[in-house]
């Protein structure tokens, strides 16, 4: 029988809606995802807000802007940059994976006191493609999970994941092998699969064992 992973919705149902919006969050809530992927800077002013670039066109650096900066330039779809505060009560009780781009150490605090305010804490996972910040964040505290992302085949995936102090590795969905699978399962870790976008792709991975799938389109993840 083929492994059912859990689907989660890559930067909200980015296919259907304006990726990392309210809008797009609700629509993956809507098709039925177990959970949304996000990405989070920091503004000057501390604070955190869902975005995937480090750049706002035509405003500057996130870092280097406030949060009503930010907010004074409508996104296309008529929205403002959200805050990951709003995005979580959007999103609910849903499992949901906070890719964080840069955040200054001082803010770490901030970070885990805006989700173990929002509606399902447990259900909340920290990753990044910096190893050094989920280490940080991994030896500041187990109240959440923690995941390193990987676009390459490294020699040893579970030592970068144990040296982070992660529990998830998230790799680029086409350097996912059984190897890789059975390793990090054996070190009693997940493999979460990067963006899959088409269905013969998540039967493959599904059928490998990946434990979950990350994806625009998150009807098409369902096995």
């Amino acid at each position: 029988m083929t492994h059912a992973p859990r689907t989660l919705a890559h930067r909200g149902a980015s296919g259907y809606a304006l990726e990392n919006t309210l809008a797009a969050f609700r629509r993956a809530v809507e098709m039925g995802a177990d959970g949304v992927e996000l990405d989070v800077h920091a503004s000057s002013d501390g604070e955190l807000v869902v975005h995937h670039d480090a750049v706002i066109e035509g405003l500057g650096a996130i870092r280097d802007l406030s949060l009503d900066a930010i907010r004074s330039r409508p996104l296309s779809n008529g929205e403002t940059v959200p805050t990951l505060e709003e995005a979580l009560a959007v999103i609910g009780v849903h499992e949901v994976w906070i890719e964080v781009k840069a955040l200054p150490s001082q803010l770490d605090g901030q970070l885990r006191q805006v989700l173990r305010s929002a509606p399902a804490p447990e259900r909340y996972g920290i990753h990044s493609f910096d190893h050094r910040l989920v280490q940080r964040i991994s030896r500041a505290s187990r109240d959440f999970r923690t995941g390193i992302l990987l676009s390459a085949r490294l020699l040893d995936p579970v030592a970068a994941m144990r040296e982070a102090g992660a529990g998830v590795v998230w790799q680029e969905w086409s350097m996912i092998d059984a190897a890789l699978i059975a390793d990090i399962h054996a070190a009693g870790g997940e493999v979460i699969a990067w963006t899959v976008n088409e269905r013969t792709e998540a039967a493959t991975l599904a059928a490998l064992g990946v434990d979950a799938l990350c994806g625009n389109y998150p009807d098409r993840l369902r096995i």
